[in-house]
């Protein structure tokens, strides 16, 4: 990873993502389970999708980041046509390190879920 592109990483660094649930979102549509509601793995996507943008302006273009531990807890489903927003902030940074605190929201309702993720940055051409 680029020092420059780096540089900028620090704790307290946010972003988010905005979703509505569609068929496609679903655990029966995902094979994670039979229900029409949000599934787990694209709930971890979105909350993988906040990382990424929190941190994409200071990752070079042949840079990157890569989830290497995953904590969630789904504790809540969100139907078909729910607004999802998942929500995350950089806490920790050491080195290659990256660990950020997430939760994703339904806006219609309360927390949908709160985990955390850590993440590592490489350099895209060695993958």
């Amino acid at each position: 990873m680029a020092a420059a592109a780096a540089a900028g990483l620090r704790s307290g660094l946010s972003a988010s993502v905005e979703h509505v649930v569609t068929a496609a979102d679903t655990a029966a549509a995902l094979g994670s389970g039979n229900l029409p509601v949000l599934g787990s793995p694209r709930l971890l996507a979105w909350l993988e999708a906040a990382t990424c943008a929190a941190i994409a302006p200071y990752v070079g273009e042949a840079d990157s980041s890569v989830g290497t531990r995953m904590n969630l807890e789904h504790v809540r489903a969100s139907p078909v046509g729910a607004t999802v927003i998942a929500r995350c902030e950089l806490v920790h940074v050491d080195g290659r390190l990256l660990r950020f605190q997430v939760e994703a929201a339904q806006i219609e309702a309360t927390q949908v879920e709160a985990a955390q993720v850590e993440a590592a940055q490489i350099e895209a051409t060695q993958v």
